[in-house]
């Protein structure tokens, strides 16, 4: 790492590595007598080290503890009876009347009194079979039958067979003698054989015998026994051993993420952000904008995550809410005097005998007087440029805008002298000393349509581009009034294409005159006819300028054109510009960051030293205080003042006491060298003084909604962390004769010993009231339980120390009578086993749609069957069920 200093440069090596800096060689944490911290296995990486456990357990969520396996709770380990999970193993054992078999897994029938097939002298020929109450019985093998003494086996064809008419050894197994196989001293014993004492060579395999040495199915056949294994097994060379199929070393077993092989079967399963399908093998993405309160204004799904988006004047926080942004923190806002933070957005005001520039956020003193106490709403400005008129009217301020049709407008700008004084409308009226005319005009344009676009040419390129001697109408006017409506379009001549378009302009203005044009010679009605003359000129160049498409609005920064027909080959078009820009000759002058001038256009002047500008248009610099000056003429920010250190995130400049010095709560900055700190948005604040970013601005109030049949607890600011230091209570208090079914998706809680944040929920707030559930740790594997109280009092409580993402808990209430039955499914270890199963309960989709049911049962049968079948992997429409079937139906 390298660090800049103010006269030099500092080496740093990486967490993980030591060394001067310059060179770095890794740190092996595992060689400390710790081990790393880690309880069983440290395994060094590069800058890093990373803990492993034995078999048998897993690696805890702090990354060093070793947490034992429940190998249990896949497929029963593979037992036939009953699983009984130990510490870093798991063992198989037998119901009562049975023992394990040598692979570990599967039972025999032991029997308490009488013969045993397990009995070497059981006195059975063939197969050996147990019966009830302890006894046994005798079988043949296909082609034999069974001998007077119930235990020897007699051939069944005639004379041409090899053992014919007498008894059978277990040697005649094929029709003749020649064929059959060859038996050796390893499987055969001796027996005596009627009144004679031979020895016959014997095979002894049989199903009776050990399950016939085979790990799984036995079957007696006329070969000897033939072994097999179930489905997601393979039978091994020597024909007895069963060897559980890692499907998932071919293709992923068909999954489309990820494999994970299981005892005699697979589970597939998505990466985050995606959905396994009812195939149980194919992934969909989720769309989370979707769901419900996915974000607090514009999400945006993308494979695999979402993006959440505020409107503009409000930031995000806690990953998915909107705050309003407080524009006024950061450099007054940019405003030169005033700054006024509205709910999504800002103003910028000016002291007394100051105007608000045309960018907005400069005053300009205001020069002379102005016929009114009051500044003027509405201005009219027309010239002669390029042989003809053109003319700009602006709105100042007090604009109400209709223009909902396509080729219709209408715009008023100002406030009329008729609204102010509540007095009829009139050709003119005194107020005191204040006259007041009022006029109305309409323009009838032979071609074109109305049209509110951006103009070619805005106003405040007017003094480049109408120099003041060629100005011929320069009014103020305290109110204007503009409509545009197109007429209908006229049928032409037969074979001729149809009449152009009408358009008609009209135009309303109120001018105003006072005492000062009031003298000896001029009356106050002699003031008024000029004012009226004035007026009348006004609008001759007005008419001309809309008749040559030079009449140009601009609507409080929107600059836009009045009228527009089809553009003129001929005619000579002037250079268009940007927003807020002006001509110099045939060029766009807008002064640039570090620039400034007197109306914000070109020609600029550098800022001097000592001041900045962050902004292009400006009519000024900012100081950078406590006469700090800057490194070089025209500085952008505040970075560019030679302060006397460079403060880091989480600290602010003070130009007073020339130190830096934290953020205070309820603020943040993220960057080096910033003279101020960012306000958190809305209703968020900080944990502490000192915050370097947005996520540490918190909502602090407790989440969730509460409703009769169903709702959800939410942790504050989720699913942002949790503040420090906060307290959440709620209270389910169900209708009568209805329970609580809690699903607790997930929990991010810090893992402290001390249980410094913990979520628990019990009867009522005393601490030794019943407690349905308590924990003070991460949890991402879901858990639903029902309350063990009618009511619900649940509490959370953070310290001072971590933080975490927290929780979103949702909850329903469903009938007493159903109890008995959803006890049943949240207790089943299958509900919880199935990775698929997990993702049940953490889908909102899913849970949402199980609620519904639960909570009114009749909403059912909004649910097809196939839409059932669409929702819900099979195994656990399966589990489902046969519980509802039992409990519905439990005596067939």
């Amino acid at each position: 790492l390298c660090q800049n200093t103010l006269a030099s440069y500092k080496c740093s090596c990486k967490p993980g590595f030591q060394g001067e800096g310059r060179q770095c060689e890794d740190i092996d944490e595992c060689e400390n007598e710790l081990n790393g911290g880690c309880v069983h296995d440290c395994l060094n990486i590069p800058g890093n080290y990373r803990c492993t456990c034995f078999d048998g357990f897993k690696l805890a969520h702090d990354g060093h503890n070793c947490l034992d396996v429940d190998e249990c709770l896949e497929n029963n380990g593979g037992c036939q009876h009953t699983c009984v999970n130990v510490m870093g193993s798991y063992e198989c054992r037998c119901k009562e009347g049975f023992f394990l078999s040598d692979n570990q897994h599967t039972c025999i029938h032991r029997l308490e009194e009488g013969l045993s097939c397990m009995n070497q002298n059981h006195g059975c020929s063939h197969i050996c079979k147990e019966a009830p109450r302890g006894s046994v019985a005798c079988e043949c093998r296909p082609g034999f039958e069974l001998a007077k003494n119930q235990r020897d086996c007699i051939c069944k064809y005639g004379p041409a067979h090899a053992c014919a008419g007498r008894p059978c050894s277990l040697a005649s197994l094929t029709e003749r003698e020649d064929t059959a196989p060859e038996v050796t001293e390893s499987n055969a014993t001796s027996v005596v054989d009627g009144d004679k004492r031979v020895k016959r060579r014997l095979l002894m395999e049989t199903c009776a015998v050990n399950n016939g040495g085979c790990d799984r199915t036995c079957k007696d056949t006329s070969t000897g026994v033939h072994c097999s294994c179930p489905v997601g097994f393979t039978l091994q060379l020597d024909g007895k051993t069963c060897k559980d199929i890692d499907e998932c070393q071919t293709r992923r077993g068909g999954c489309d993420h990820f494999c994970k092989n299981t005892v005699g079967s697979f589970d597939c399963s998505c990466k985050k952000g995606f959905k396994l399908l009812t195939d149980e093998k194919s992934c969909q993405d989720v769309d989370e904008c979707s769901l419900d309160r996915t974000c607090d204004h514009t999400c945006i799904n993308h494979p695999g995550t979402f993006t959440c988006v505020c409107n503009k004047g409000y930031t995000l926080y806690g990953l998915t809410h909107c705050g309003d942004t407080n524009e006024c923190s950061v450099n007054n806002g940019g405003c030169q005097q005033v700054c006024v933070n509205t709910v999504g957005s800002y103003e910028c005001r000016c002291h007394s005998a100051y105007k608000l520039h045309w960018n907005k956020k400069d005053c300009v003193e205001v020069k002379g007087v102005l016929p009114t106490s009051v500044s003027p709403q509405v201005s009219l400005h027309c010239g002669k440029s390029g042989g003809g008129d053109r003319c700009f009217l602006r709105c100042h301020s007090g604009i109400h805008l209709s223009s909902g049709l396509q080729e219709a407008y209408s715009v008023a700008c100002g406030s009329s002298s008729s609204l102010r004084s509540k007095q009829p409308k009139s050709n003119d009226s005194a107020f005191g000393d204040v006259a007041t005319v009022r006029t109305s005009v309409t323009f009838k344009l032979s071609e074109g349509k109305c049209s509110l676009q951006k103009a070619e040419l805005f106003p405040e390129g007017l003094r480049a581009a109408l120099p003041e001697k060629q100005s011929s109408v320069k009014e103020s006017f305290r109110y204007a009034n503009i409509t545009c409506a197109s007429s209908k379009q006229a049928p032409g001549a037969p074979g001729r294409p149809s009449a152009t378009k009408e358009m008609f302009i009209t135009v309303e203005f109120e001018l105003e005159t006072n005492q000062k044009e009031v003298t000896a010679s001029c009356d106050l009605r002699c003031g008024v006819k000029r004012t009226e003359k004035r007026l009348r000129k006004a609008i001759r160049a007005l008419r001309k300028a809309a008749n040559r498409e030079q009449f140009h609005l601009q609507l409080s920064g929107m600059d836009l054109e009045g009228a527009k027909k089809s553009p003129r080959t001929s005619e000579h078009r002037v250079p268009s510009c940007g927003a807020g820009q002006g001509h110099a000759g045939n060029q766009c002058g807008l002064c640039q960051p570090g620039e400034y001038s007197a109306d914000g256009f070109a020609p600029c002047q550098r800022c001097a030293l000592g001041t900045f500008q962050p902004e292009a248009g400006r009519t000024s610099c900012f100081p950078c205080g406590g006469g700090l000056p800057t490194k070089h003429l025209g500085a952008t920010s505040f970075q560019d003042c030679e302060t006397r250190v460079q403060c880091s995130p989480g600290h602010f400049y003070n130009t007073t006491t020339h130190r830096c010095i934290r953020c205070p709560a309820g603020t943040y900055q993220p960057e080096f060298g910033k003279n101020n700190c960012v306000s958190c948005p809305g209703n968020t604040t900080t944990d502490f003084d000192g915050s370097t970013n947005i996520t540490q601005c918190k909502d602090r109030r407790c989440g969730g909604e509460l409703g009769d049949f169903t709702g959800y607890i939410e942790s504050p600011n989720y699913p942002g962390n949790y503040p420090a230091n906060t307290e959440c209570t709620w209270t389910i208090n169900p209708p009568p004769k209805r329970r609580i079914l809690i699903v607790v998706p997930e929990i991010f809680l810090p893992i402290e010993d001390d249980c410094g944040d913990y979520l628990v929920m019990r009867k009522t707030s005393s601490s030794n009231s019943v407690t349905t559930y308590e924990t003070c740790q991460t949890y991402e594997r879901p858990i639903a339980f029902t309350s063990r109280s009618k009511k619900l009092w649940i509490q959370f409580k953070s310290n001072e120390g971590n933080s975490a993402r927290g929780f979103q808990v949702p909850y329903v209430t469903y009938d007493e009578d159903y109890q008995e039955l959803i006890e049943d499914i949240v207790r089943d270890g299958r509900l919880y086993a199935s990775e698929n199963h997990q993702e049940i309960l953490k889908d909102k989709k899913l849970i949402k749609a199980l609620f519904d049911v639960l909570a009114h049962p009749q909403n059912y049968f909004k649910y097809t069957a196939q839409e059932s079948r669409e929702m819900f992997p099979r195994s656990f429409i399966r589990l489902l069920r046969s519980k509802v079937s039992r409990f519905l139906r439990p005596y067939k």
